[in-house]
C-alpha cells in the first residue's frame, strides 16, 4: 500500500489526541450547613455544590437538599437520645452557610426493634396538627404497657377499651401542645420528648406505660416562604443580613456621556 493513501497510517495520529479529563472536583464548592438556634451544636456538616456558570445557578440547586443529623450530635452531653433524627431542609443561602429548617424526626429502626417484646401491647396514635404559624404536622406517637406495682402475672395486656382510651388521651394530648404553638416551639418540646412524658404521666390511671414517645413527625404543608422568620428560627434578624448602607448621590451635568475607554 502507498504511503499516503490511507489518512490512518499518517504520522502523529488523530489531529488533537485525546481530550483532557478534569477533575470534576475543580468545579464545586463547599457550603457549611447550620441548624436552627433550637440546637446547642449549630454546624452540621458540609456539602457539595457545582459552582455558578451561566444560568445554573449554585444557590437554587442548594435549595431543597434535605440533611439528617442525630439528636447526640446536635445536643452536648445527650447521648442517650442519639436514636432519634432530625431531619433539615435547606430553605435559603447567606454567603456560604445553607440555612435549614425543621422538616422531619424519626427515631432509628434498631431502637424500634429494642422496643417491641413480648408479653406487652403496643399502642400506636398519629394526627394532623397545623401549628399557628402554618405548618401541617403528621405526628405519630407510640408506647408500650408494663406491669403494674406487685404484679405476678407474667403477661401485661391491655383491654381493647384501655387501648381506645390511652390513643385518644395521645391524641388530644398531641393536639393540645403542638395546635396553639409555632414551629419553633414544637421543635423545642420534640427535643427533650416532653410529650411523650406528659402522655405517661395522663395514662397512668388508665395502664402503666413505659418507652413513650413521638416516634415520628412529617412536614406534609409549609407556608409561604418567608426570609424573616427563617433568620427568627437562626436567632438572627432580616435587617442584620440584608444591606442597607446606600451609595453617595454623583452630581453631573446634564447631558453628560462616560469617557469612551482605550481598552477594556
Amino acid at each position: 500500500m502507498a504511503i499516503g493513501k490511507n489518512k490512518r497510517l499518517t504520522k502523529g495520529g488523530k489531529k488533537g489526541g485525546k481530550k483532557k479529563v478534569a477533575d470534576p472536583f475543580s468545579k464545586k464548592d463547599w457550603y457549611d450547613i447550620k441548624a436552627p438556634a433550637n440546637f446547642e451544636t449549630r454546624n452540621i456538616g458540609r456539602t457539595l455544590v457545582t459552582r455558578t456558570t451561566g444560568t445554573k445557578i449554585a444557590s437554587d440547586a442548594l435549595k431543597g437538599r434535605v440533611f439528617e443529623a442525630s439528636l447526640g450530635d446536635l445536643v452536648k452531653h445527650d447521648d442517650e437520645d442519639s436514636y432519634r433524627k432530625f431531619k433539615f431542609i435547606c430553605e435559603d443561602v447567606q454567603g456560604r452557610h445553607c440555612l435549614t429548617n425543621f422538616h422531619g424526626m424519626n427515631i432509628t429502626t434498631d431502637r424500634l426493634r429494642m422496643l417491641v417484646k413480648k408479653w406487652q401491647t403496643l399502642i400506636e396514635a398519629q394526627a394532623d396538627i397545623r401549628t399557628s404559624d402554618g405548618y401541617l404536622l403528621r405526628v405519630f406517637c407510640i408506647g408500650f404497657t408494663q406491669k403494674m406495682r406487685g404484679q405476678i402475672r407474667k403477661t401485661s395486656y391491655a383491654q381493647h377499651t384501655q387501648i381506645k382510651a390511652i390513643r385518644k388521651k395521645m391524641v388530644e394530648i398531641m393536639t393540645r401542645d403542638i395546635a396553639g404553638s409555632e414551629l419553633k416551639e414544637v421543635v423545642n418540646k420534640l427535643i427533650p420528648n416532653s410529650i411523650g412524658s406528659e402522655i405517661e404521666k395522663v395514662c397512668r390511671g388508665i395502664y402503666p406505660l413505659q418507652n413513650v414517645m413521638v416516634r415520628k413527625v412529617k412536614v406534609l404543608k409549609k407556608p409561604k416562604f418567608d426570609v424573616a422568620r427563617l433568620m427568627e428560627m437562626h436567632g438572627e434578624s432580616y435587617s442584620s443580613v440584608t444591606i442597607d448602607d446606600k451609595g453617595q448621590r454623583v452630581e453631573r451635568a446634564d447631558g453628560y456621556e462616560p469617557p469612551v475607554q482605550s481598552s477594556v
